[in-house]
């Protein structure tokens, strides 16, 4: 039965990749390097800072790495204080409501991006549980943070549905066990099944989720 919906944040409650991308892109230009939204989407999309850092500029420092990544996070609020929620978010997050399950959100984001997107999409106390997977020993991709998500709400995989708009993030969900509905907002469908979506949906209104739901075995019903 399912019991529990677990969301990303970036680029699943709201499409926040091309706002990144140019914060990113301007960033790392300043240290000499070239970004294009294919390698975005290879190196950045989906990750934690400290990776991404370690990858494209490995020569920093630690205490550099740290502070470069602090300042590109105050570059992105700056630039996001007009944030939508993704398209049919709100609707479904009622159903959700309705039909009783639990719900969170698994993301890579730090702490004050996560406060902050949460805040500006007035979703800030909907989610009773938010994961932080940039503050574990280790973030998605790997399997931990839904792993503790569900620990946390106490079900199973089996129990539980995972939306993610990244390849990182779908194989951390496809890790923990949990069944994947890719998020085709930052990459295209066919990347995310490559990983292990098994469906894909363009936004909340798709047709295909409801018609996935109507199947499914909702616990309570």
């Amino acid at each position: 039965m399912l019991k529990a919906i677990l969301f990303d944040l970036d680029g699943t409650l709201a499409n926040t990749d091309p706002l990144h991308y140019q914060t990113w892109k301007e960033i790392l230009n300043n240290h000499g390097v070239v970004i294009d939204h294919t390698s975005y989407k290879q190196y950045i999309s989906g990750r934690t800072n400290p990776a991404i850092i370690q990858d494209l500029l490995p020569q920093l420092s630690a205490t550099e790495a740290e502070e470069l990544a602090n300042y590109k996070e105050v570059k992105f609020r700056e630039i996001a204080l007009n944030l939508k929620p993704l398209t049919g978010l709100l609707e479904f997050i009622e159903w959700v409501e309705n039909q009783k399950l639990q719900k969170a959100v698994v993301t890579n984001a730090p702490p004050e991006n996560a406060k902050f997107m949460l805040e500006v999409l007035q979703l800030q106390d909907t989610f009773p549980l938010v994961i932080l997977g940039g503050e574990m020993t280790v973030g998605k991709p790997d399997p931990a943070p839904y792993k503790l998500g569900l620990e946390k709400l106490e079900v199973s995989p089996l129990e539980a549905i995972a939306f993610e708009d990244s390849r990182s993030g779908i194989k951390s969900a496809v890790g923990a066990g949990i069944y994947t509905i890719g998020v085709a907002s930052t990459h295209e469908p066919e990347s995310l099944l490559e990983v292990g979506a098994s469906i894909v949906i363009n936004d909340f209104s798709d047709a295909k989720l409801r018609q996935l739901l109507d199947n499914w075995n909702i616990s309570g019903m």
